[in-house]
């Protein structure tokens, strides 16, 4: 039972983007296992389950392994590590990274398609990301202090 219900887990978080434990239990229950939130908890710990960033910049469920479309994970890490400092004048988000970093993140982050951003432009430390408008880049900036922390 425990085999087929980590298939079907597995399934459905390919399937669907699924970012809570609650829509993971309505979505197995919608399938016919009568299973609890504490079987869906150790569930997803024993199938170290992970939650990455999507390219619609919504976090979900994820097995954390690397397709080839899915490069959360790498910006993720290379943000992370890279980043000195996120802050955004009107609709301009500016990250500031360590020397010879700006480049990287910033090709990482173009594979993200990232809603209301026009484009994206990176020198050897800073990466400049023209915003549709300012609402889309304070939501931006949100998103990447989140990531850092």
């Amino acid at each position: 039972m425990k085999t087929r219900r980590h298939a079907k887990i597995l399934e459905l978080i390919n399937e669907y983007a699924i970012d809570t434990q609650e829509e993971l239990l309505r979505r197995l229950r919608e399938d016919g296992f009568e299973v609890t939130q504490a079987t869906v908890s150790r569930d997803i710990k024993e199938l170290r389950l992970i939650k990455t960033l999507s390219h619609d910049g919504k976090y979900r469920y994820s097995t954390g392994r690397n397709s080839t479309t899915d490069y959360s994970s790498k910006f993720y890490s290379l943000l992370a590590d890279s980043a000195i400092q996120i802050d955004y004048a009107c609709n301009l988000v500016v990250i500031k990274c360590h020397a010879g970093m700006a480049q990287a993140v910033c090709a990482a982050m173009d594979t993200m398609h990232w809603q209301g951003v026009v484009g994206t432009l990176a020198g050897d430390d800073t990466i400049f990301i023209a915003m549709r408008n300012e609402d889309h880049a304070q939501q931006l900036v949100a998103e990447l202090k989140k990531m850092v922390g």
